[in-house]
């Protein structure tokens, strides 16, 4: 059963600092106001110890499936979601593309990173207004009333991980990449990760899948990315059973690790509690 798109929201919460002790000019007294104004160095230090926001991130939850347009209008609504929420930065699963039904057609709807769906998360990720995107459909709960939250001194920075990538050696090799793609507010590709560790699996009975079967490896590990959240280490679902890459990106800086999945129902059933 397909269910519902659900985005998931981290708790913002205030990182308090410590009050300078307060200070006297010169002939005033204690709880007694001083000129008209105030002191602008006094205003200063109580706007320094007032408590910040830590930056709030969003996590989107989609069941893709073959339909790119789809797909896109659920991804779309809640990435509108969490600018209106306020988040800086936005994940998206593993195939948040599509999920195709068999190889044929896996390979058949991949894209390029400069492809038309690419260059419409790019849009989106520098998305100001209210209106409808070109090609895409308003978000959930939108109205014009919302264009104020959206247009903000910063737009949104989208992980995309898991995209299906037709690389340079497409025409050669026919055989794609799955590539986490981290696009910034200005909609610019700022990292590509591809995934390093496919994932095969054969349960009898139950699910088999040969990502190596039709997926090319990555063949290096991206350096740390610098976002309003912390540094983000890029990696993809299976990459997570392999602790080198994870070290790897810990020592080059990483405050995040990251690994989007997609899990069929049986491997997603032994690994989450659903």
């Amino acid at each position: 059963a397909r269910c519902p798109p659900r985005l998931r929201a981290l708790p913002r919460t205030a990182l308090r600092l410590p009050l300078p002790a307060p200070r006297h000019s010169p002939g005033t007294r204690r709880g007694t106001p001083g000129p008209a104004g105030g002191d602008p160095s006094a205003r200063s230090r109580a706007m320094e110890g007032a408590p910040r926001l830590k930056p709030l991130v969003a996590v989107g939850q989609v069941t893709s499936t073959p339909d790119k347009e789809l797909n896109f209008a659920a991804c779309a609504g809640l990435v509108r979601e969490a600018a209106l929420r306020g988040a800086c930065l936005v994940f998206l699963p593993e195939g948040f593309d599509y999920i195709g039904s068999d190889t044929a057609q896996t390979l058949s709807l991949a894209e390029a990173l400069d492809g038309d769906l690419m260059g419409r998360y790019a849009e989106l990720a520098r998305y100001r207004g209210a209106g409808p995107l070109a090609g895409g459909h308003g978000g959930r709960g939108q109205s014009r009333g919302d264009a104020g939250s959206l247009r903000r001194e910063c737009g949104l920075w989208l992980s995309l991980g898991g995209f299906h990538e037709r690389g340079r050696d497409w025409a050669t090799t026919r055989r794609i990449y799955n590539c986490h793609a981290l696009l910034d507010p200005a909609g610019n590709l700022v990292a590509a990760y591809r995934k390093t560790h496919l994932c095969d699996v054969d349960l009898e009975g139950r699910v088999s899948m040969k990502e190596s079967s039709f997926t090319n490896p990555g063949t290096e590990i991206v350096a740390p990315v610098d976002t309003p959240a912390g540094k983000l280490g890029l990696s993809i679902c299976y990459d997570l059973r392999f602790p080198e890459i994870s070290l790897a990106l810990r020592r080059a800086g990483a405050e995040i690790l990251t690994y989007p999945s997609a899990f069929t129902f049986p491997t997603g059933s032994a690994h989450w509690e659903v």
